[in-house]
């Protein structure tokens, strides 16, 4: 597998890390993004960098996007200089990105008319798993393409896991950060709450890492609000949108509907912080 050339697009916050972790597994690496300027790192270690995704494409096996939402994809691919300009026969896309599984099953059937093979594989973690290869990757598509790549996907997660056919991976993400949501939104309020009947939110905090409830998520959430930490693992924004896909793909329940509306109200004000800034919101 290390003779595999692996074209990366899409360097934020998990891009970076990501491809990092491949090209200390010696894969030869080539990278692309939109705004130029976050690749030097990259470079620095060895990787090349091109300069659109048609050409990162044409020297490239596998390539793996790491991007924002439907629209950065839909440029990717269908730009004057995006993937489907060029030869992809053979090749197999990785979309990581959590996006529609409407937009994974666009794409993967432009890659089946050229003979390539695509799989979405968004992940779960955020830029501290990202930078030690602990991420959970869900994943939609071939069993036979899957297995392929399951090597590469190997190095950047400690698990990766077929779910089901094309979309599939992008359904179990939007579950996952629905619930991520609710639990977010659950742990702000039980400090608000405690707090105003003074109770110490380092002392109900405490409780909470002992009690059957609680997990690593309370404590570096939790440890965020008593230090009044707001930069951003996961944007709050980030979150929005992915309620939204979710409702899109059909969620009602009521909470679900409660926190969208609530990540809703917030966004305009602290969209660019992380999601647990919804603490400040309903304080």
């Amino acid at each position: 597998m290390k003779n595999i050339k692996i074209g990366w697009i899409g360097l934020g916050n998990m891009g970076i890390p990501m491809a990092e972790q491949l090209i200390k597994a010696e894969y030869p690496v080539t990278v692309y993004n939109r705004s130029q300027g976050k690749e030097y790192k990259l470079k620095e270690m060895g990787a090349r960098v091109a300069n659109s995704p048609q050409v990162l494409a044409s020297e490239t096996d596998v390539i793996i996007l790491m991007v924002t939402n439907d629209k950065a994809i839909e440029a990717v691919f269908e730009a004057e200089d995006g993937l489907l300009k060029t030869e992809l026969t053979g090749k197999t896309i990785i979309n990581m990105s959590t996006v529609s599984p409407a937009i994974a099953k666009k794409m993967a059937a432009s890659c089946k008319e050229r003979n390539a093979h695509y799989l979405d594989a968004p992940v779960s973690g955020s830029v501290k798993q990202a930078e030690t290869g602990q991420l959970v990757i869900m994943v939609g598509g071939e069993q036979s393409a899957f297995e392929e790549v399951k090597p590469i996907l190997d190095q950047l997660g400690k698990l990766s896991k077929r779910v089901g056919e094309t979309g599939a991976g992008n359904t179990a993400k939007l579950a996952i950060n629905s619930l991520l949501a609710l639990y977010t939104q659950g742990l702000a309020e039980t400090i608000l709450f405690a707090n105003d009947k003074g109770i110490n939110p380092a002392d109900l905090l405490e409780l909470i890492g002992q009690a059957a409830i609680g997990n690593v998520y309370t404590k570096i959430k939790g440890d965020a609000i008593l230090n009044d930490q707001y930069e951003a693992a996961f944007a709050l924004k980030h979150i929005v949108k992915d309620l939204r896909l979710a409702k899109d793909e059909g969620i009602s329940t009521p909470l679900a509907k409660t926190a969208l509306k609530t990540f809703e109200d917030a966004e305009s004000a602290y969209g660019e912080e992380d999601l647990v800034a919804i603490f400040k919101a309903l304080r």
